[in-house]
């Protein structure tokens, strides 16, 4: 049997036996059955993209760690859709965009969530401070007490950061 069919075989089993566990577990986390079917289904696809399998000695902390990470990112998905939809009804209907821009909108904040996740809490405070806040180098430095170079060499790492996840090599 090749290593591919071995690794399907093994999560197959791991499907067959925990799966139900599993989908309970999300189910008192996210009190929705259909989320919870869905991010259930959801873990057992990370690992069927996963390119080997690992040895599981402990199966159920590790479907529970990949789940914890989608309920995480659920709930990321859901606050950020909740504040793009109270700007929306603070606005005058003439500017509501329609459900498709919506959709995307919503992608696009999710999809910049994503990618400042993956700086460091610092450099990610800096960077949203110059973005967002439009403060100044030296007036990020103060709020924060560290010098102006720190923030430049912060600012670079983030939009390096950025950069490539915008044009990964």
């Amino acid at each position: 049997m090749s290593t591919a069919a071995t690794c399907r075989a093994a999560i197959g089993s791991l499907y067959r036996e925990h799966h139900g566990w599993l989908h309970g577990w999300l189910r008192r986390r996210l009190n929705c059955n259909q989320q919870a079917a869905d991010l259930a289904q959801d873990t057992f696809l990370r690992l069927l993209a996963k390119d080997e399998m690992v040895d599981l000695h402990e199966p159920r902390a590790y479907l529970t760690t990949i789940a914890h990470g989608l309920v995480v990112n659920h709930w990321r998905r859901k606050a950020l859709e909740q504040a793009y939809l109270e700007e929306l009804a603070s606005r005058p209907e003439a500017f509501a965009p329609s459900p498709e821009e919506r959709a995307l909108a919503i992608e696009a904040l999710v999809e910049i969530a994503r990618v400042l996740d993956g700086l460091p809490p610092r450099v990610r405070d800096i960077f949203l401070l110059s973005q967002i806040e439009g403060l100044t180098y030296s007036a990020i430095g103060s709020q924060l007490g560290v010098s102006v170079n720190v923030v430049q060499k912060a600012m670079i790492r983030a939009m390096a950061h950025c950069y490539k996840a915008l044009y990964p090599a």
